[in-house]
């Protein structure tokens, strides 16, 4: 990550809630600290398409797949330049009250994801195969009630039918380019969440999709929690729970190749206390690890685990696991 991009906040304000307490009983930091908060960089959508073809190039069995995906983000980081109005204007308000400034619930009707939707539509009507043009064209004409319910659906993680499957992650991709570019408008990042809210994005209010082990400077070997949906990253203490806060059942568990080696540069964190998981995507492995591109690249890792009574409690607005709805 270029943290010259990134709108981060270093100073003590940064990590003191709307009571003045310090965020997680800690002291305030120095001058030179990790920011609590970083918001996202202008080249995310862009960085993640190239880390989609490069795991294409590695993953043959996924290449189909992650080379698509990689077509709908090289389509958002598109989209993402296009001009929006803002809907920042009481973000400051929300900041000192210790509020998410862009909760999903307050904004969603507001938030103009489906302009943004009918962009990404326009750019990749002329690369979308026959394999998704019956699904592609049906979202085209689905009225925008319609898309709306799906878009609730999305954030309440309800189960769907196999054509609202199907297009739930171009839904998903304009509401990440929607939440994104709203984010990189805030006037400075809020600060980190409260420790009942430690999983939730403090820009949206929305869970983690992963966490990331950080390289750099600033921020070598610090964890941070990445939001899926507006690439906010907030601080999270290492070998502890995100979801509970326990650190004694935790377990690491990763994916290998044919012979034997590291597959991907991502472990899950498993925790038998609130029998959840979160993956772990480790820079100091390789730097290129992007949470959302590695998080579709190892599902392989969700079914190794699916058979051990663990939720996965991770956000991906690309991505939509389970049983499909029955009709």
């Amino acid at each position: 990550m270029n943290d010259t991009d990134d709108k981060s906040h270093s100073t003590p304000r940064a990590t003191v809630d709307a009571t003045g307490e310090h965020a997680f009983g800690e002291a305030l930091p120095s001058p030179g600290a990790p920011p609590m908060v970083v918001l996202a960089e202008r080249k995310r959508f862009a960085e993640r398409a190239q880390r989609l073809h490069q795991l294409a190039e590695r993953l043959p069995a996924m290449a189909d797949y992650l080379r698509f995906m990689a077509s709908v983000v090289e389509a958002q980081h598109r989209v993402a330049m296009q001009t929006r109005p803002s809907l920042v204007d009481s973000a400051e308000v929300a900041i000192k009250h210790g509020v998410p400034p862009l909760a999903v619930d307050g904004l969603w009707r507001d938030m103009p994801w489906n302009e943004d939707l009918e962009a990404l539509l326009g750019e990749l009507d002329e690369t979308i195969g026959e394999a998704q043009r019956a699904w592609f064209e049906a979202l085209k004409s689905r009225s925008l009630a319609a898309r709306r319910e799906l878009v609730v659906a999305i954030f309440e993680g309800r189960a769907l039918d196999a054509e609202s499957m199907a297009m739930a992650p171009l839904v998903g991709a304009a509401l990440q380019v929607a939440w994104t570019r709203q984010a990189r408008m805030l006037p400075r990042p809020p600060g980190r969440p409260s420790e009942s809210m430690r999983m939730l994005c403090p820009c949206c209010g929305s869970p983690a999709v992963a966490s990331v082990i950080q390289i750099g400077m600033a921020r070598s070997k610090v964890r941070y929690l990445h939001c899926g949906l507006c690439a906010t990253e907030w601080y999270a203490e290492r070998a502890r729970c995100v979801q509970c806060g326990d650190s004694k059942t935790l377990d690491y568990c990763g994916l290998e190749d044919e012979s034997g080696e590291r597959a991907l540069p991502v472990n899950a964190e498993t925790c038998d206390n609130c029998h959840s998981y979160l993956k772990v995507m480790q820079r100091e492995w390789e730097a290129g690890a992007d949470p959302v591109a590695d998080d579709l690249a190892s599902l392989a890792l969700d079914m190794m685990i699916a058979d051990r009574d663990l939720a996965r409690r991770a956000f991906n607005p690309l991505l939509v696991l389970g049983e499909p709805a029955v009709d």
